[in-house]
């Protein structure tokens, strides 16, 4: 068979009369096509499909602006950047030693480090790693040094363990250092109180000494939800109270005589006969964080909410604090005419569309700000905002916000000379700075004026956004879905090792929603430039001309059928940090094709987005060799689309280091047996009423916590935000797929 571009011809010149050469001869046909004998023996490579996009397209008009700031507003910024901690969940000082800090972690160790900006290294100061029990709220809970620990060498120690009966205790013990002051030691243990824990939450856990000398402790309800045995109203137990107990003399403790129920017996194994001396106030849900005003001893805390309501209290001798009866200052149980009579009001509650953990603070008596003296400081746990509380003429108290900080606040760290910090439950600390400048609202009112969408067409994407789709999407209540990301010019994506997609500062992706074909809302999730995540939300307009933006959130009626329109607060609770906060955009996700209307071709997109040179680094590998996950309403199977559809619509929350005080892990890659849910208990106690539940009991879905709440739109829902509709496809799908297990491997 000739070869193309062989037959005798030749690129010299011919030897004959140069001065007139003969014109050249045509070129010879090109050769037939080889015969198909069918044996695939042709080594030719199939050429490689087209990208969806042919060159990443321009942006210069959707990019995240700085975030908006009020008049009065602080920022955060790493304290101490070259230290991080796993889970730390509170800090403080040694009584007169400004030179270093504490830190305890929720694992069970405590460190302590120098009180320097640039300090590099944490020393080991206890280790009760091998004692606390650290399943859902439980570990190394609270720490406090006598006052006099510089002589003494005396510190105190709340957390959480697992008696011999099994379950969770709370533990208060007293411990000694033998180094001088270098670390606690764990065998100079003396235990002086223990409280059965009827569940693993709600454990409160912190511990201060008083300006009165006295030992005070926070203890939580028992846990569940809803306190379904009324511990918080039963003086009875030490559930759901603040403790005070006198630990001056050289024994356990004392009970100090003006206490309420003084001279009782005393309930130092959490339950008594009788109203229990030790308790000082009563009535609490879950108080996370206490402090004293170092100024006017005045005892500040805040009660985590049930499904409703956070609050601040101002905690009183004798005072009962409302919970189980209401929840902030709204009737729980009885959901309609609870009692009023004898229960002291919070100062302040806040609705869960702002944020759903409240974590208490302080009184700011520090010398960095002298615009917030006096002012009691304090933040949420989910929504990361932090606030400062203001009483007006009457009386009366109201918040503003000073910071969406992006951080899962655990607690505030009070230094010597009352100067706060922020413990990120992420690991790091961070100080509080005044942010500056006047208040700005960056955000437009009007969709129209994002830069996001075409300016004479707001129903479509400006031309410098990029198109993506979600191999296994999110249950939205039955709504349509179009997605975009829009990234500044000269930036990339990141992949992490754990193949999620890392946008830098500027970034913004935005969703829209339809309800047969009409536009129901825009979303806009932002990277501002200080690398904080937020959400903002836009409602449209019945001629679907322009979308106007929706702030704190709305419940509102379309066509006959609720729709939820997020607040801010709650598009974080969805977008966890833990999850690398935008979701549905990683290597398993978009590992498929999508239909680019740019082009009009359909592609692999982690092959497109590759080839526009965005990711960063570069994917070698083939979509083939990297993990894909299946629609759950396809033909993959029945295991793998039931684990796809867990992986969207539960592991957001549901994965290590998440808002959850679950240890289930519902990630795709993670093994059933690994997911602490196949043949667990319900760790919070929330059974359902259904005997002998598991959050995953193979072959028998009617005793399955995980599908008994996907079917709930109530207190106990799952997921407990952003839909008001059951996804009976996906019901069905998880129904099928736990009744076909035969067991947990």
């Amino acid at each position: 068979m000739p070869l193309a571009g062989c037959g005798g011809s030749s690129s010299e010149p011919p030897s004959g009369d140069i001065g007139n050469p003969p014109p050249p001869p045509p070129p010879p046909p090109p050769p037939p096509p080889p015969p198909d004998d069918g044996g695939g023996d042709d080594n030719d490579p199939d050429p490689a499909p087209p990208p969806g996009l042919d060159a990443r397209p321009a942006n210069t008009t959707c990019i995240a602006p700085p975030r908006p700031v009020s008049t009065l507003a602080l920022s955060v910024q790493r304290a101490f950047p070259a230290l991080s901690f796993q889970q730390p969940l509170f800090m403080l000082q040694a009584p007169g030693d400004a030179s270093r800090w504490y830190v305890l972690e929720k694992t069970g160790r405590a460190y302590s480090f120098e009180n320097q900006p640039d300090a590099s290294s944490a020393r080991l100061f206890l280790d009760l790693s091998g004692v606390v029990n650290t399943a859902s709220e439980g570990g190394l809970l609270g720490l406090a040094f006598a006052q006099d620990y510089a002589s003494s060498r005396t510190a105190y120690v709340s957390y959480t363990r697992t008696p011999p009966a099994g379950g969770m205790q709370s533990v208060i013990s007293r411990f000694q250092s033998t180094d001088s002051g270098l670390s606690l030691d764990p065998a100079s243990e003396q235990v002086l109180l223990t409280i059965d824990q009827p569940f693993n939450n709600h454990n409160g856990g912190g511990i201060s000494f008083g300006p009165d000398g006295l030992l005070y402790i926070a203890i939580g309800d028992g846990g569940s939800g809803g306190d379904p045995l009324n511990n918080a109203q039963t003086t009875t137990n030490l559930l759901g109270t603040l403790l005070r107990i006198d630990v001056s003399g050289g024994g356990d403790y004392t009970i100090p005589p003006d206490n309420p129920f003084a001279g009782n017996p005393r309930c130092a194994t959490g339950q008594g006969t009788t109203d229990c001396p030790e308790i000082f106030a009563w009535g609490l849900r879950n108080p996370w964080r206490f402090s004293f005003d170092r100024a006017t001893g005045r005892l500040w805390a805040g009660d985590v909410g049930q499904n409703a309501r956070e609050e601040i209290d101002i905690i009183e001798r004798g005072g009962s604090y409302g919970w189980r009866f209401r929840e902030g200052f709204v009737c729980y149980n009885p959901a309609t005419g609870c009692p009023s009579a004898g229960l002291i009001d919070p100062v302040l509650d806040y609705p869960h569309s702002e944020g759903s953990s409240v974590t208490g603070g302080y009184v700011y008596r520090g010398p960095a700000l002298p615009e917030f003296q006096g002012r009691y400081l304090f933040g949420d746990f989910v929504s990361g905002r932090l606030w400062v509380l203001e009483a007006d003429e009457s009386g009366q108290y109201g918040k503003t916000l000073l910071a969406e900080t992006g951080r899962n606040i655990a607690s505030f760290g009070e230094a010597e000379d009352g100067t706060l910090f922020i413990v990120d439950y992420g690991g790091g600390i961070y100080a509080l700075q005044a942010a500056g400048g006047g208040a700005t609202n960056t955000i437009p009112d009007r969709l129209s004026d994002t830069g996001c969408v075409a300016p004479a067409e707001p129903t479509q994407a400006a031309a410098g956004l990029i198109p993506y789709a979600p191999n296994a999407p999110f249950w939205s209540d039955g709504a349509e879905k179009d997605r975009w990301l829009a990234l500044p010019e000269a930036t990339r994506v990141a992949l992490t090792p754990e193949g999620d997609f890392d946008f830098p500062p500027g970034a913004v992706l935005m969703k829209s929603f339809r309800r047969q074909g009409r536009l129901i809302e825009t979303r806009l999730f932002m990277r501002h430039p200080d690398g904080v995540w937020a959400g903002y939300t836009y409602a449209w307009n019945e001629a679907q001309t322009d979308a106007t933006r929706v702030v704190g959130g709305a419940l509102v009626d379309i066509s006959g059928r609720p729709w939820l329109f997020p607040s801010e607060v709650e598009c974080l609770q969805c977008h966890t940090a833990a999850a690398g906060r935008s979701l549905g955009l990683e290597i398993a996700q978009l590992n498929g094709d999508l239909l680019y209307p740019q082009t009009g071709r359909s592609a692999n997109q982690l092959l497109t987005l590759n080839a526009i040179e965005l990711l960063d680094p570069p994917l070698t590998a083939e979509p083939a060799e990297l993990s894909a996950l299946p629609d759950p309403f396809g033909s993959a199977a029945l295991a793998e689309r039931a684990r796809a559809y867990l992986h969207t619509n539960c592991a957001g929350c549901h994965r290590p280091g998440g808002p959850t005080p679950s240890a289930m892990d519902l990630r795709y890659d993670v093994t059933l047996g690994e997911t602490a849910t196949c043949d667990v208990p319900g760790i919070t106690g929330s059974n359902l009423g259904i005997e002998n539940a598991r959050l995953l009991s193979p072959g028998d879905p009617g005793r399955s916590l995980i599908w008994l709440r996907m079917g709930l739109r109530d207190t106990h829902a799952m997921p407990p935000i952003g839909s008001l509709a059951v996804d009976e496809d996906g019901l069905a799908l998880i129904s099928a797929w736990i009744a076909g297990l035969a067991g947990c491997d």
